[in-house]
């Protein structure tokens, strides 16, 4: 920029030393940016540097005689009174114009412009201050009286002026004047802190009668906006409490706490003011007032507002208390705690049985059972039983605890009772309470109505559990008519159930009678469906096995074998016979059952079976058999080879290959030619490639035969 210009002003020089004309605009050709860029932040920083825009002061100006003193007065006042009648709202100009006067000791006029000023604007707060602290500055008292008189009369709602007048009259020493304008302010029920400055005042003069009779007056004054407001001021009587006691006056204090709870009722009630009283009486060692205090509070306040309440009562009872005392406290809390919780979701049944936990540990039996009684009325909304299952142990605990702790016998019986009837048994029901019930009347030594109980479950809602635990009872009472008939009855309702048709042949068996015992079976392996038939066939061989009867035995084997052809069942046969028969005749009969499994599971698809029925065989031939007979099963014993087959995913697309195990039984392959033409073709491959691999490598049969 600085080389465009320089090339620009040389033309510029060239043409005036011709004609005069009119320049023409230079044209810029080099547009490049200059070197050093000046900012406008650097160019006011240098003119700020070298104070290029500093005015010289004025010259000072002497005053001579009293003439130019008038005409400086005149011309000043001329300018004050010009910017006034510019602008009369502004009240600095009013205010700037009466300090002028103050300072030339001219207060007549000083007074006449506040007077017109407060004319223009009466509300500002600024001109009363200025003006009181003028008349105030210059001693003239009764015209600062006057002053602060027109100006709390005129804005009464303006502490300061309050302050300012109470604060000189003092200052003057005039008390009761000060006293006096007090009693004008607290007419106009002022803030609390204006009742705190009277209350301060009297006692800087030691006047505690009147400190108190002052508080009186200001508690009830707040309590009349407590009234209309419906906003308790609760520090205002602690401080009047605090008061009296700071004063020695205690039993002035403790009347002071009384009143104020009395005022406040159980409908405001406020933790602070417990929390202050009992400190209060802490300090005067009532330690039983104490208590008392912090238990008619807690009792009563809701439980989310006494948080600051639990925590002095626990510090108390940790100072002064004794190990009750701070179990109370801390049971007390976790009480609180499990009411809100309860309140929140009443149907969260693990809260009920935690609070009600605490509540039997210590607590009367009349507590413990309002709160059994408000957990169980929450009844689950939906007839689930999923959603019953939690709920149904509240009754079970509430009988318990009627029975064990309570030794309520009536109430328990009431507690299982309304608590079957309330159970929608169409849908489902709880054969724990039904057995409960029983058991409870059996303890009772009331045996009918226990009966009663099991007779009516198993008529409106006949469960397997319901059976067994009626039977046991019937099994324990020795009542075995009784039981014959609840099996009966429990085989007509679940006759699939092998465990039941077992524990009747089982009863029958211990009661001698083995003809009904072995009719219950046959029965059993008779029916259509059965949940577990091979336990039911296994107690049916073990029953006939016990009683000796080693051909019913076997002829059981032939009819299960008619049924499956499982692995097992062979085994177990061929083992029987091993165990049943005489020493020659037992080998015999085994191994002809391995025989027969052997030729039967020819045919099964799970080779898994077959190996594991000659693995059985070869560890019995291991055991008794001969050299010729153990050569014999393992030439029966399948090779192991690895295969590959195909996968195929839902969708029918190709998922790979996968590795699996295979069997190949001798027999099997003596059976089929082609396995034969396979295995010799394997042997010729693996001939040629020794073949081909000592042709490329003759050194290395020429050194074997060396070694």
């Amino acid at each position: 920029r600085g080389g465009a210009c320089a090339r620009s002003g040389g033309k510029m020089a060239s043409t005036a030393a011709g004609k005069q004309r009119i320049p023409k605009v230079a044209k810029v050709k080099n547009k490049a940016p200059a070197e050093v860029q000046i900012t406008a932040e650097q160019l006011l920083r240098e003119a700020k540097e070298r104070e290029l825009e500093l005015l010289p002061p004025p010259p000072q100006q002497k005053i001579t005689d009293v003439e130019e003193l008038n005409d400086y007065k005149l011309r000043k006042r001329k300018t004050f009174e010009d910017n006034i009648r510019k602008n009369r709202t502004v009240i600095s100009n009013w205010i700037k114009y009466a300090q002028w006067e103050e300072s030339l000791k001219e207060i007549q006029r000083a007074r006449s412009i506040y007077e017109r000023a407060l004319d223009v604007d009466y509300r500002n707060v600024t001109l009363w201050l200025k003006y009181a602290e003028m008349e105030m500055k210059n001693r003239q008292v009764n015209h600062a009286r006057n002053i602060w008189d027109r100006a709390i009369t005129t804005l009464p709602r303006v502490n300061q002026f309050w302050y300012k007048y109470t604060y000189m009259e003092e200052m003057l020493g005039n008390v009761a004047g000060s006293r006096q304008v007090f009693e004008r302010w607290m007419e106009w029920q002022p803030e609390e802190q204006a009742w705190h400055s009277y209350i301060n005042f009297e006692l800087r003069y030691k006047e505690v009668d009147r400190a108190r009779s002052i508080y009186e007056r200001y508690i009830l004054c707040r309590a009349l906006a407590v009234l209309v407001l419906v906003h308790p001021e609760v520090k205002n009587w602690i401080k009047y409490a605090r008061f009296e006691e700071k004063h020695s006056y205690f039993a002035h204090a403790r009347k002071v706490y009384e009143r104020a709870v009395e005022f406040f009722g159980e409908e405001h009630m406020d933790e602070h003011l417990y929390v202050a009283f009992a400190k209060f009486e802490e300090n005067q060692k009532e330690f039983e007032r104490v208590r008392v205090i912090y238990k008619y509070a807690l009792d009563r306040i809701p439980k989310q507002d006494a948080q600051n309440l639990f925590k002095n009562y626990t510090i108390f009872e940790k100072k002064f208390g004794d190990r009750r005392g701070i179990e109370d406290i801390i049971v007390s809390k976790r009480r609180f705690q499990y009411e809100e919780e309860v309140k929140a979701n009443p149907h969260n049944y693990d809260a009920w049985f935690d609070y009600l936990r605490l509540v039997e540990s210590d607590t009367d039996a009349e507590t413990v059972r309002e709160v059994y009684e408000r957990a169980i009325a929450n009844v689950p909304p939906i007839q689930e039983k999923r959603h019953w299952k939690r709920y149904i142990y509240l009754w079970i605990n509430y009988a318990l605890y009627e029975e064990l702790e309570a030794k309520a016998s009536k109430r328990t019986r009431q507690v299982y009772q309304a608590c079957l009837e309330l159970l929608p048994h169409k849908k489902f029901t709880f054969a724990k309470m039904w057995l409960l019930y029983a058991q409870f009347e059996i303890r009772q030594k009331n045996l009918p109505l226990a009966r009663r109980a099991l007779g009516t479950s198993i008529g409106k809602c006949p469960k397997p559990k319901l059976f067994k635990g009626y039977i046991e009872l019937e099994l324990q009472l020795r009542e075995f008519d009784r039981c014959r008939k609840l099996y009966e009855k429990f085989l007509e309702f679940a006759p699939e159930n092998c465990t039941s048709w077992i524990k009747f042949a089982e009863l029958e068996t211990i009661l001698g009678d083995i003809d009904r015992a072995r009719a219950i079976y046959e029965l059993a392996i008779g029916q259509p469906r059965l949940d577990m038939p091979e336990v039911l066939w296994k107690s049916y061989i073990d029953f006939e096995i016990e009683q000796e009867e080693y051909e019913k035995t076997r002829n059981l084997y032939r009819r299960l074998l008619q049924r499956t052809q499982h692995v097992k069942v062979w085994i177990s046969l061929a083992q029987f016979e091993l165990s049943a028969a005489g020493q020659g005749e037992r080998l015999q009969r085994c191994r002809q059952i391995y025989e027969e499994a052997n030729k039967a599971m020819r045919s099964c698809e799970e080779k898994e079976e077959r190996v594991m029925l000659l693995e059985s065989w070869r560890s019995f031939e291991e055991e008794f058999g001969t050299d010729a007979t153990k050569e014999r099963i393992d030439k029966l014993m399948p090779e192991k080879i690895k295969k590959r087959r195909k996968l195929q995913a839902e969708d029918g697309s190709d998922a790979g290959w996968e590795e699996y195990y295979d069997y190949i039984f001798p027999e099997d392959t003596a059976n089929q030619p082609n396995l034969k033409l396979l295995a010799m073709a394997k042997l010729w491959k693996k001939q040629q490639q020794e073949s081909e691999a000592a042709a490329m490598d003759p050194d290395k049969d020429i050194d074997e035969s060396q070694t």
